[in-house]
């Protein structure tokens, strides 16, 4: 008898809730593959109205989820689910996590300000809360970077926001600074010549502006010049130390003393 009651109680169950689990899930197989083709549709429409590469992203993503969670609220209402209850409780539960997760909506805001702002995009070198690296993708909570060793860097985009932000990448050109020394028995004109040279023979350095050679400094054993070359941004390493290591080997051949020690600074 108890197992007859199970089968009937099971039948109803097949009968009365059978239909909506069914059309519950069509709805979820359908609505995901609209959502799909919807997404695809506005990325192509991004692609073609050129927009930037970062804000498509961010974009994208932020449509997903909300198209997403409509689903989801619909299947439920399929289900059965009495829909007006669930936005309430899940208002109610959006009111606790939001208390409880301040930091992240903190996160979401910067990376709108940051979308609306746009002082960063994908492809810049960028140094910001204390790292430097590469803009390799502008997400809702968090940005990466990748950074000079290549390692991958994340941010929280509310400490980005909220903080100094150096884009080296805006202007497209970079300003090296370097600081030789030399022996007080050098003779100056020479030496700004031996700078002068090595600037010129170098191909990633740019013609305009002019570099920069000028005596900054008459130290406590040496005469220090400043030699500040150009170059586009994505070439300042290779200048910095190409242009270390060829003014030590012109100024040996030229005869001219390095004071023992010397260090080569960088003004940034």
């Amino acid at each position: 008898m108890e197992t007859q009651q199970w089968i009937d109680a099971g039948y109803n169950l097949i009968v009365e809730f059978g239909p909506r689990l069914i059309a519950a899930i069509l709805i979820w197989i359908i609505g995901s593959w609209i959502i799909k083709m919807l997404i695809k549709g506005v990325s192509t429409a991004m692609i073609k109205a050129n927009y930037d590469e970062s804000l498509k992203k961010f974009l994208l993503n932020l449509i997903n989820w909300a198209f997403k969670i409509i689903l989801i609220i619909v299947v439920l209402g399929t289900v059965g689910v009495e829909t007006t209850s669930f936005a309430a409780v899940l208002a109610a539960a959006s009111l606790a996590i939001g208390m409880a997760l301040q930091g992240s909506l903190g996160n979401f805001a910067g990376g709108v300000l940051i979308m609306i702002f746009r002082p960063i995009k994908i492809g810049d070198l960028i140094e910001a809360q204390g790292e430097m690296g590469v803009v390799k993708e502008i997400e809702i909570f968090t940005t990466k970077l990748t950074g000079l060793s290549n390692k991958e860097i994340i941010i929280p985009n509310g400490a980005l926001s909220n903080g100094n932000i150096v884009n080296y990448t805006t202007e497209g050109t970079r300003r090296v600074d370097l600081v030789f020394g030399v022996s007080y028995d050098s003779d100056i004109k020479k030496t700004k010549g031996v700078f002068n040279e090595v600037l010129s023979s170098n191909a990633k350095i740019l013609k305009t502006p002019a570099p920069t050679i000028a005596v900054s400094e008459l130290a406590d054993s040496s005469i220090n010049f400043v030699v500040r070359p150009w170059c586009n941004a994505e070439d300042y390493w290779d200048v910095y130390f190409e242009v270390t290591e060829n003014v030590k080997d012109a100024l040996d051949k030229a005869g001219i003393e390095i004071p023992y020690p010397h260090q080569v600074e960088i003004h940034k």
